[in-house]
């Protein structure tokens, strides 16, 4: 699959009477190869289906769709960091000032509710320094960093012009540009040096990365051996990082 990016255009001085220089704008293809799969597969006897008192392939069928999105997750959130701007990483990062710490191995950035907002507003600075626009920013953040959050300052709904604290309504949504996700399914290393966890935390601008996932089969077939049905999927998906400026890397642990 061929993805197309989009090109920068040249600002120009203008000067009356001095014309204009039109340039040709290309637009550069990414290969997005579709070469990853994963796929289900159980049987349901007819004697169970009798019994119970739900409707087993129905149920088990929506668990094994959120399964997949799982084990996808597990598979682009724990690989795609590393994809990130050297700029964008590390305990120097910002590609003007160098002056963001974000982590690296062996000093994961120590996290606590008393200085995650303050992480994150860095994060926002390291993309600032990348000319990322403002919008349609977004950040990945385990469950433990989300609980951080909960307990910091943004609990105090003032702080962010709310109405309502995130502590009272359980939501994050937007925070310094960014909209919050919560995944449970990041990467997560015992750091060789602290021997303690660590997180790699994404954030970054749609643009960085590119996607696409479709279930491919699913059938529901006689089973050969017994009483009853045999249900199957098969899922296949693809990722590439388009834009590594785009996106950054925090390295991070519980402080």
């Amino acid at each position: 699959m061929q993805i197309r990016t989009t090109p920068s255009i040249t600002i120009n001085d203008y000067v009356i009477g001095g014309g204009l220089n039109y340039e040709k704008p290309t637009s550069d293809k990414v290969e997005l190869h579709i070469d990853q799969a994963k796929y289900f597969a159980f049987e349901v006897n007819d004697i169970d289906a009798y019994q119970a008192d739900i409707k087993l392939m129905d149920d088990w069928s929506d668990d094994a769709g959120q399964q997949m999105k799982i084990a996808i997750d597990k598979v682009i959130l724990g690989d795609v960091f590393a994809d990130a701007a050297a700029e964008n990483a590390g305990a120097a990062a910002g590609a003007e000032s160098g002056s963001y710490n974000m982590g690296e191995a062996g000093a994961p950035v120590a996290i606590t509710k008393a200085n995650i907002l303050d992480v994150l507003v860095d994060c926002g600075s390291v993309l600032d320094e990348q000319n990322c626009p403002d919008t349609d920013r977004y950040v990945v953040l385990p469950a433990w960093m989300n609980g951080m959050l909960k307990k910091s300052d943004l609990r105090d709904a003032s702080v962010m012009g709310d109405s309502e604290s995130a502590f009272r309504n359980g939501k994050v949504g937007m925070l310094d540009r960014f909209t919050v996700y919560i995944s449970n399914n990041m990467s997560t290393v015992t750091d060789a040096t602290t021997t303690r966890k660590a997180t790699n935390v994404i954030f970054g601008h749609k643009k960085a990365l590119t996607f696409a996932s479709q279930m491919t089969n699913m059938e529901t077939l006689p089973n050969p051996s017994d009483f009853g049905k045999l249900v199957r999927g098969l899922n296949v998906f693809g990722y590439e990082t388009i834009d590594p400026n785009a996106m950054g890397h925090l390295y991070a642990e519980r402080g």
